[in-house]
């Protein structure tokens, strides 16, 4: 595999081409549930899920922001090549100058704000049910420009700072996502078949250094895809850490997660981060389907290294990095679980938009209907 490849595909989600998404989406697809029978399981399944985060991490439903001010640094960057901007415009009539607002890519660095601002305690956390844009994404199945997620974030201790405590977080998110498929299956019995096998009961957590080394001449998409063939439900551990090939997994941003924090194991081995994704094999896509991404949280000597590895110094000069450096909001685990991708799941939908309602290229609505996809407009 040529260097150039995987660093291709670190570039961020998306298939590419149009050509190519026809050829990966399902030929023999038929829809279980009708579009009002969707809507109905949809709504079953959020309410589950929002009510069963909040008993098993303690996390309190708050409003969250849809723009923020530029110059606060609280967007989310999605990665750190700059690849991805966030939609912007001037607001607020008779002020001169008026204010340079953006439209919330994802909530990841305004909830640890936010914890300061609710007075959230160790052990304590919110939650939000959070709406953005974005508008660099290859539209394809599962990457839309209109984003829902399940923005979380919570108060730790220091000594939480640790493998054991990111993975005992991971296990109770997915206790809350098993249940919730089962809630659907209760609903409509006819989503569990031999064809679309269940969710397990148990994920599998890997680092991202052990599936270079399984896969070493496959790009990071192509790593994933065979590894959940393999395990069909897995937490990748360490998203950001350059691995023994030179490249990171995933180009994820600087200033959230700690991808830096050396981590020993118990078989002895070290590697690096606090942080990862939840991903599964996705039976009716035949895909890899990526469900969250996490991680415990940057410290002010994490973030200064990330920034000093990706080049991004300057940043510690806007608000939301000094209150980082000046110790002025709290240690924090977090992540984002997506909505759509969630119910695209567990409602066996070959198609984002046969759960979300969002702009598509006339390209894709066209390979869509060939493929007996029903997207709602």
């Amino acid at each position: 595999m040529a260097k150039s490849d995987k660093k291709a595909d670190l570039a961020g989600p998306g298939i590419s081409t149009y050509p190519e998404v026809a050829k990966i989406l399902p030929k023999d697809y038929s829809s279980i549930l009708t579009p009002m029978q969707t809507m109905k399981a949809l709504y079953a399944i959020k309410h589950h899920i929002e009510v069963g985060l909040a008993k098993e991490l303690n996390l309190q439903l708050v409003q969250v922001p849809l723009i923020v001010e530029r110059e606060s640094g609280m967007n989310d960057m999605l990665d750190r090549d700059g690849s991805r901007t966030p939609v912007e415009f001037p607001c607020g009539l008779g002020i001169d100058p008026r204010m340079n607002a953006q439209v919330v890519q994802a909530a990841t660095k305004w909830k640890r704000w936010a914890l300061k601002q609710y007075g959230c305690k160790v052990g304590e956390g919110i939650n939000t049910d959070m709406r953005a844009v974005r508008k660099d994404y290859f539209l394809d199945h599962d990457h839309s420009s209109y984003v829902d997620q399940w923005d979380w974030e919570k108060v730790i201790r220091a000594e939480d700072r640790n493998l054991e405590y990111l993975k005992k977080t991971v296990r109770k998110i997915w206790k809350v996502l098993v249940g919730a498929e089962k809630l659907a299956q209760d609903m409509y019995p006819k989503l569990k078949s031999k064809k679309y096998p269940s969710l397990p009961e148990e994920l599998v957590f890997i680092h991202a250094e052990e599936i270079l080394e399984k896969y070493p001449d496959l790009p990071r998409k192509q790593r994933e895809t065979k590894i959940v063939q393999e395990y069909p439900a897995i937490f990748i551990i360490g998203i950001g850490w350059t691995l023994a090939d030179g490249y990171p997994h995933e180009m994820r941003a600087a200033d959230y997660d700690d991808w830096v924090t050396e981590v020993k194991h118990r078989n002895g081995r070290t590697t690096h981060g606090l942080n990862g994704d939840i991903l599964v094999w996705n039976p009716v896509t035949q895909r890899r389907h990526e469900l969250t991404s996490m991680g415990i949280r940057v410290t002010k000597e994490t973030l200064k290294l990330q920034l000093k590895m990706s080049g991004q110094l300057d940043s510690l000069k806007l608000p939301y990095h000094k209150m980082i450096m000046n110790d002025e909001v709290p240690l924090s685990i977090g992540g984002g679980i997506g909505q759509s991708r969630t119910y695209m799941l567990l409602l066996k939908k070959a198609h984002l938009g046969e759960v979300s309602v969002t702009v598509w290229p006339k390209q894709l609505r066209e390979i869509c209907r060939k493929r007996n996809i029903h997207v709602l407009q």
